[in-house]
């Protein structure tokens, strides 16, 4: 069983970035009607998004707010050892797009760089092997970088996705420390689900594809190239093996839900989140949403709630919080931390991205 505990390393630190563009569900109305899009708010209770620019991309959303944490922190970023992100909208196919993070964050040839191709469970997988990557070596100070450009990802002519999904980026800073303190983590998979939520075209295995819209077997147009989410399946996965998990983690740890100041979890829409505190039995009071206003973010959704939250809060207060992150793989995890009110940071709001980064032609290398 993947049950982790990593003694002496803590969260530092904690920002996320997003884009200024906000799009409002109702703006769908006349492409969806008006009865589709207020029964879509009313389920999923997401009423805007934000959308990321054609140049701005996840790591541009997470270098922001990686820079913030370092700028706050005051931190030598020649004492970062490991840098990880965590994403599916990497910058290339190839390099890792935490290379050029590295590149970006001015960090120094001894520390490690490298992508975890992950969305919904990104954080905790990243926070996961950060720690362990720490716990096991001499590196004492860490940066955990996750963000998701899920908008330019969907077809707007996808009344399930269209609406749901928005962008962001975040960043944490894990640190060793005498203070006694612990995360603690689990890991699951399922790649029998790795249809359920998918992009079938553009990666090695169809490189190729055609780009006309189809329609799909729920009623919606797509291409290959847009994501494609099958709702029943993800639903059946959420209310069942995800609540399993964190009920198994807490009798691991020898914990209930009533000894976490806040439940962090993946922000799939206010449905599921409803049944998830059902199934745990948990007062809603600490499981924060703020999908209302940013979406189902993906890898970011973690960070982001948590920002939105404490963000304004600089009370010098430690909190317990249980994280849970779970979807697109099929994969999900379970991940505890205490975190101080102060290192969580609000949220900023960014259009900038990497110019540098953009190659159109051999003149631009």
């Amino acid at each position: 069983m993947p049950f982790f505990k990593f003694k002496n390393i803590k969260i530092t630190a904690m920002a996320c970035a997003v884009p200024t563009h906000v799009i409002k569900s109702m703006d769908y109305a006349e492409t969806f009607g008006v009865e589709a899009v207020e029964k879509f708010i009313s389920t999923t209770g997401v009423a805007e998004h934000r959308a990321a620019h054609e140049n701005q991309t996840a790591s541009d959303l997470g270098c922001a707010a990686a820079e913030e944490i370092i700028n706050k922190k005051n931190i030598d970023r020649s004492e970062i050892g490991a840098l990880i992100f965590g994403a599916h909208s990497t910058d290339y196919r190839r390099p890792a797009t935490a290379c050029v993070l590295h590149k970006r964050l001015g960090l120094s040839k001894e520390c490690a760089a490298f992508d975890i191709a992950l969305g919904c469970s990104a954080f905790v997988y990243c926070v996961q092997s950060a720690a362990a990557l720490m716990q096991c070596s001499d590196i004492d100070k860490a940066l955990v970088i996750v963000g998701e450009t899920m908008t330019k990802m969907v077809n707007p002519e996808d009344r399930s996705s269209a609406m749901l999904f928005g962008d962001g980026g975040a960043a944490a800073l894990l640190e060793k420390t005498e203070d006694e303190c612990e995360i603690n983590g689990l890991l699951r998979s399922d790649g029998n689900g790795y249809k359920a939520i998918i992009a079938p075209a553009g990666g090695f295995r169809n490189m190729y594809a055609s780009t006309e819209p189809m329609i799909w077997a729920d009623g919606n147009k797509r291409t290959l190239y847009n994501t494609n989410m099958n709702g029943v399946d993800v639903f059946s996965f959420t209310i069942s093996d995800v609540p399993k998990a964190i009920k198994q983690f807490m009798k691991h740890n020898g914990t209930t839900v009533e000894d976490y100041d806040c439940l962090a979890f993946h922000q799939a829409n206010q449905f599921i989140h409803k049944q998830l505190a059902k199934k745990l039995k948990a007062d809603t009071d600490k499981m924060p949403l703020c999908l209302d206003r940013y979406g189902n973010t993906s890898a970011p959704a973690i960070p982001l709630t948590l920002c939105d939250v404490y963000g304004s809060d600089d009370e010098d207060k430690e909190m317990n919080i249980l994280m849970c992150g779970f979807g697109v793989g099929l994969s999900w995890g379970v991940l505890s931390a205490k975190i101080n009110k102060k290192d969580i940071y609000p949220i900023i709001e960014t259009d900038d991205y990497f110019a540098e980064g953009i190659i159109n032609s051999p003149e631009d290398m």
